[in-house]
């Protein structure tokens, strides 16, 4: 591992209070609950459209408790659906369909069934997300520089789109042609969705009607030139996010204010890369809000930061190296037992054991061969 951690000291935890009763009425101590050993399933992106590609979705299932993937498949009629996305219930799969005439396509997981497919209304769609409600879809196209929302209806298919948003201001930033949105996700309040754009180094708040699936722009969050704002993600407490900065190599940490929508970006810091050629693509957060990693493309490792002041700051750990090429996105298990790095390049998904209490990762046996693996989705 790469860096090392600060060691600070910490009182011990006080001693618990003496049970006065008697031995034979204390209650013996509750066992902890049984682990589920059936393998899961796991969902992998890629490009089909690309030399050396795969034909679809691939479809593999993975052990809980030792992170072994086992392959089983690909379901065949998606193009180059490079993001993928689970509905709340857990019922339905959406996948991008990152192609010049951009689309997005609905499947059932119950009997693999594609239950349609619809246009973005953009080109080169990137990343798509279902907000919490369950009856919208939002998508990014990455080429055209808009979002895209699409109304869900109770089976879980897609409807014609509901709104179309291009993002005309501020021009774009140093080096980039135009605006290139890269993200687009719902903020823990819910009433607000972000939209995170490379081109113009900013970060859009919008208020989702949830009526209509229509959308209005609340504030705007700028980062410095040429940052190339690619991947935000939210501290379970809600009030702070850490953005990844793609294009100068940097990560931020940002306050959020529910009230307004409004994102405030703070200074850059490290994603400990060593300043060798390096471009962050995805933050994740622990559920318990205390550690946060970073899936680093061409240093080849994930940074580890603990969080702390309740969200409100960062501190690089150090690196652990992925085990492949190029970490294009990374996704915990369910439970937030494992991590999952798909490595574009060397065409693998590496997978983590996480340590709860210290945030380590250490990687559970060898990669897992996937064809141009850039995105795996466990559930």
């Amino acid at each position: 591992m790469a860096g090392a951690a600060a060691v600070v000291a910490v009182p011990s935890p006080a001693a618990p209070p003496a049970d006065d009763a008697p031995a034979a009425e204390q209650r013996p101590a509750a066992r902890p609950p049984r682990k589920d050993p059936r393998p899961r399933p796991l969902h992998l992106g890629t490009y089909t459209s690309v030399e050396g590609g795969g034909t679809g979705i691939g479809l593999a299932s993975y052990d809980p408790d030792t992170g072994r993937i086992t392959g089983s498949g690909t379901l065949t009629g998606v193009p180059d659906p490079s993001y993928l996305a689970l509905h709340p219930d857990g019922r339905t799969l959406y996948a991008v369909d990152e192609r010049q005439d951009g689309s997005v396509t609905a499947v059932r997981l119950a009997d693999r069934r594609i239950l349609g497919t619809r246009s973005t209304g953009g080109a080169g769609p990137c990343h798509l997300s279902v907000h919490p409600g369950g009856h919208w879809l939002l998508s990014a196209n990455y080429q055209s520089g808009n979002v895209a929302v699409h109304p869900i209806d109770a089976s879980g298919a897609l409807g014609e789109r509901t709104d179309l948003v291009t993002h005309t201001t501020p021009p774009p930033g140093p080096g980039q042609q135009g605006p290139h949105a890269h993200q687009f996700i719902t903020a823990p309040d819910g009433g607000h969705v972000l939209a995170v754009d490379l081109g113009t180094d900013t970060v859009y708040s919008y208020r989702l009607d949830q009526a209509k699936g229509t959308l209005t722009e609340a504030a705007q969050a700028r980062t410095r030139p040429g940052a190339g704002p690619r991947h935000l993600t939210f501290h379970p407490g809600g009030r702070h996010a850490y953005l990844a900065n793609e294009v100068d190599d940097t990560v931020a940490v940002c306050g959020y204010d529910p009230a307004t929508g409004r994102l405030t970006i703070g200074d850059p810091q490290s994603t400990g890369s060593a300043g060798g050629t390096n471009y962050p693509a995805q933050f994740l957060v622990s559920a318990n809000g205390s550690y946060a990693f970073l899936a680093n493309r061409g240093h080849n490792s994930i940074a580890r930061y603990a969080v702390e002041a309740d969200g409100a700051r960062l501190r690089l750990l150090g690196t652990v190296p992925v085990g492949g090429d190029f970490p294009r996105q990374i996704a915990f298990s369910p439970d937030g037992r494992l991590l999952f790095a798909a490595n574009q390049r060397s065409g693998t998904v590496s997978v983590f054991q996480v340590d709860a209490g210290s945030g380590e990762l250490r990687l559970a046996g060898e990669p897992f061969a996937s064809p141009v693996a850039v995105c795996a989705l466990p559930l």
